[in-house]
């Protein structure tokens, strides 16, 4: 990257910080005024930056609209497809991706296990909010109160023994979903069916869709899918990064107990 190119990027987290003088930016740039003006006026020009009548700069509305128009256009499962496929190709189970939207949480992107023993889900087919474990991930991020409120609203089908039964038990393991940044449905919705999930976020940390591995208890037990939570987290964690546009931490082994 030429110099220029360096010390104009620089400044936008600079001003990101909040209104700044000429003085102040060059100083933080290392550079001669003279300079830092050329720079700030080019920003300027393309909307980046905008001056203030008290002659300090601050960032502009075209960066923020330019950062909007991204995040609109970003589409999570052409990003995610290739992590989905290489983790169905690892571990041959069933993988899923899932989003929230319009009060419905819905399968997305689907790849299908290698085992003759087959799952009946299919991508734009809403999920069980109670019990699946994509559905407790995205559920989970909301704020308190809009939990609280969907949880009083949601009947609560007994699909099996271990299903959620109330409220009350769904705030609960939403709470714990939340704390510990993952979630399962061991039986839930079916009951010879278990699954783990993992959130994919954006750059702000929010969750923007849950990824799952699912299987049958005739091709695995239910300590054998949790074993693969693992591999399942950073693959969750690989789709957020190239989602996000952020660069990965060195990898690091992520144990059930953390």
């Amino acid at each position: 990257m030429s110099q220029t190119v360096d010390r104009a990027l620089s400044i936008l987290p600079l001003l990101a910080q909040g209104p700044a003088d000429l003085g102040q930016v060059a100083d933080r740039l290392g550079v001669h005024k003279s300079t830092a003006l050329r720079l700030l006026r080019t920003l300027h020009e393309h909307g980046l930056v905008y001056r203030q009548q008290d002659q300090r700069y601050r960032l502009g509305a075209r960066l923020f609209a330019l950062a909007q128009e991204a995040v609109e256009n970003l589409d999570v499962r052409e990003i995610a497809h290739p992590h989905l496929a290489a983790l169905n190709d690892r571990t041959g189970h069933t993988v899923h991706l899932a989003v929230h939207e319009d009060g419905e949480v819905l399968y997305i992107d689907k790849v299908e296990s290698r085992y003759p023993v087959r799952m009946y889900s299919r991508i734009g087919k809403p999920v069980a909010l109670t019990v699946a474990a994509v559905a407790k991930l995205l559920l989970a991020d909301l704020p308190e109160p809009e939990r609280r409120a969907l949880a009083v609203k949601l009947d609560y089908p007994r699909y099996t023994p271990r299903s959620t039964p109330d409220a009350a038990a769904f705030l609960q393991e939403l709470a714990t979903v939340r704390e510990q940044g993952w979630a399962t449905d061991l039986g839930g919705h079916e009951e010879s069916i278990n699954c783990v999930a993992a959130p994919i976020r954006g750059a702000d940390g929010r969750v923007v869709a849950a990824m799952s591995v699912s299987a049958p208890n005739v091709v695995v037990t239910a300590e054998e899918l949790l074993a693969l939570l693992p591999q399942v987290r950073r693959t969750a964690e690989a789709i957020s990064h190239d989602y996000s546009g952020t660069t990965p931490p060195k990898e690091t082994e992520v144990s059930v107990d953390e």
